[in-house]
């Protein structure tokens, strides 16, 4: 696996607008990842879907710490960044089913108070999970594989 990783990651050349956009992601995922901790906690918790066993304060800390320390990774391990872009996409991927869950269940947070509202943050998801690939060369690396 490790070689595997190696490999890939000769395969991801960075450049200056991944190498800015990943760290830029990097950061947006350090202050979410803050906010989720602080200020936010409440919107946050609106988006844990009632199906999932678990306490909503959490949740909510536990993705906190989480987004804080793939923000961290993205920006301080660059020569990790193909195995980083994978998670990070992975976790975008995995927390998607809170932002659907907002949606049907009609809960207010962040501002989005209409359907509407709600509907439209759903297209975001999908662009993070882009970014997260194309910034760390993920996507060109995993192609590049095959």
């Amino acid at each position: 696996m490790t070689s595997q990783l190696a490999k890939l990651e000769k395969k991801a050349p960075a450049s200056v607008p991944r190498t800015s956009g990943r760290i830029g992601l990097g950061a947006i995922l350090v202050v979410a990842g803050i906010t989720h901790l602080t200020v936010a906690r409440d919107d946050f918790q609106a988006q844990v879907p009632e199906w999932l066993p678990l306490d909503k304060d959490f949740v909510v800390l536990a993705s906190g710490v989480v987004e804080i320390t793939l923000g961290s990774a993205l920006v301080a391990l660059p020569k990790k960044r193909v195995l980083v872009g994978l998670v990070v996409a992975a976790f975008f991927i995995a927390i998607f089913p809170g932002n659907i869950s907002q949606l049907v269940t009609k809960t207010s947070a962040f501002g989005l108070d209409t359907d509407a509202k709600r509907g439209f943050r759903l297209i975001f998801q999908p662009l993070l999970v882009i970014w997260a690939l194309w910034s760390t060369g993920a996507w060109r690396a995993v192609r590049r594989s095959r």
